[in-house]
């Protein structure tokens, strides 16, 4: 029997990168994406991505978008999370969710999940920081970081898509500076272009904003599309 699923979704690589496996994985069914909205940069939780970058994924991914909005307070934002899940549960069998590492997120939203009687689903969970860029590399997923929060990284990562050769010079930096190259301590945040399943590539530009040395951000002004037929 197949699963009905919802998947918590940032638009970063990693719920990204969950979402093309259950799309792939016939033993599910992805019925919306889900996101709460955050006012708070920092958030215990939730990556804070733009609202019009998560609908236009949306858009070209072919799946609804269900959003809440949240002030981003710790423990206050996982009553947030629950309403998002009762707009839901009884539409769906599962939550799917992109952690890989943090056992902080992996247990509150397993417990959530335990009190709607829904299926926890993680399919990248214990990944290696390595196997998550090489699979998305090799998948053809198009990358790009949103938010720097670490030393090591300077600002010119933001905006860039992060190819083979560019991943190579992250690893290097994520050695010599001791941060994950997954970014699961929240050293930085991404923004997937382009993944297996969206209609049409996106295309950003902004401009890049600095809070002191090693808070960055990539502020976008201007969304377009890049059409198939015109790559």
């Amino acid at each position: 029997m197949v699963k009905k699923v919802a998947i918590l979704f940032s638009g970063g690589k990693d719920s990204c990168l969950a979402l093309e496996k259950v799309i792939n994985d016939k033993e599910y069914e992805v019925k919306f994406l889900l996101n709460v909205n955050v006012k708070n940069k920092d958030s215990f939780m939730f990556h804070k991505p733009e609202k019009e970058l998560l609908e236009e994924q949306s858009r070209q991914l072919g799946l609804p978008l269900i959003t809440i909005e949240s002030e981003g307070e710790e423990e206050k934002e996982l009553k947030d999370l629950e309403k998002l899940f009762e707009k839901v549960k009884k539409e769906v069998d599962g939550i799917v969710v992109g952690g890989i590492a943090s056992s902080y997120q992996g247990k509150r939203i397993k417990k959530i999940c335990k009190k709607f009687d829904l299926e926890f689903i993680a399919p990248i969970w214990d990944y290696e920081p390595e196997e998550v860029w090489e699979e998305l590399i090799k998948k053809g997923f198009k990358v790009i970081l949103t938010k720097i929060s670490c030393d090591g990284l300077e600002k010119e990562w933001l905006g860039k898509i992060i190819t083979k050769k560019e991943l190579e010079k992250l690893n290097q930096k994520a050695k010599k500076y001791k941060f994950r190259l997954d970014f699961e301590g929240g050293e930085a945040e991404s923004l997937v272009l382009w993944m297996p399943g969206m209609k049409n590539e996106i295309k950003v530009e902004g401009d890049v904003k600095s809070e002191g040395n090693y808070r960055h951000f990539f502020e976008i002004n201007k969304i377009e599309l890049i059409k198939k037929n015109e790559k």
